[in-house]
């Protein structure tokens, strides 16, 4: 059974920096685009990155500037580095895959003094 298990997250202090991972189990696709979501409470599940299985990559604009997102097809993991974090970046974040469509059990992540 494919799955996708999430790892990285925690707390962290403003200014802080985590690098989230995504390891995928199963037949997953080197070519799938995979990507990195969050939600925070009382709001909606918003996508932050994407990546191709080329490594070609897009990011929102939230994301944009501080938030890198790489893979390394060997190991059938997508990484999400958070820079500058600051307290509004708290969520829970997810990984994702396109093919097959699939979501991971999210992280948390918490940017608190």
């Amino acid at each position: 059974q494919v799955q996708l298990v999430e790892s990285g997250g925690g707390l962290v202090q403003p200014g802080g920096s985590l690098r989230l991972s995504c390891a995928a189990s199963g037949n997953i696709l080197r070519s799938s685009t995979m990507g990195w979501y969050r939600q925070a409470p009382g709001k909606e599940r918003e996508l932050l990155a994407l990546i191709s299985g080329g490594g070609d990559t897009d990011y929102a604009h939230s994301a944009k500037g501080r938030f890198v997102i790489s893979r390394d097809n060997a190991r059938n993991t997508v990484y999400l580095q958070l820079n500058s974090l600051k307290t509004e970046d708290t969520a829970v974040y997810y990984c994702w895959n396109s093919v097959p469509q699939l979501w991971g059990q999210g992280t948390q992540v918490t940017v608190s003094s």
